[in-house]
């Protein structure tokens, strides 16, 4: 399951879609806004994207994390809009007959996500200022 969405994630609909006697293992990662970057004090986060261009790339990362390893389920849920400390920005779940082709998936597709979808983050820091970071460039 690809989404884009402004409402709030919630992590237990996202388990309970990847429920499957086939699946030995579930892993779900959740990003979440935290208080400091870089040692600026971060007061919220935006983001933005073209949905149609996003869930694009993201159906196109997700068949490919099925081809490198043997997943059951796939579910990718990101955020759009403001976020406000910690609220959850992007989760990712991913089950599979064994845990370490769970773990491998997730973990490439957090680090891939973040490089390769247009999906443009705005960090406002307390100061009352704020910078866009665009994918490929967020380092973190």
């Amino acid at each position: 399951m690809i989404s884009l969405t402004h409402s709030p994630i919630d992590p237990s609909a996202i388990l309970a879609q990847l429920a499957s006697n086939d699946a030995g293992a579930v892993v779900l990662f959740l990003g979440t806004t935290r208080e400091f970057t870089k040692g600026r004090q971060t007061a919220s986060l935006d983001y933005e994207c073209y949905p149609q261009m996003a869930e694009a790339k993201l159906a196109e990362l997700e068949a490919q994390a099925r081809e490198k390893w043997p997943l059951v389920h796939v579910s990718i849920v990101h955020r759009l809009g403001r976020l406000e400390l910690g609220e959850t920005s992007i989760a990712i779940a991913v089950s599979s007959p064994h845990r370490q082709a769970a773990f491998e998936a997730g973990k490439w597709l957090i680090d891939t996500i973040k490089e390769d979808v247009p999906i443009w983050k705005q960090e406002n820091w307390s100061d009352g200022t704020s910078e866009w970071v665009h994918p490929g460039l967020s380092g973190s």
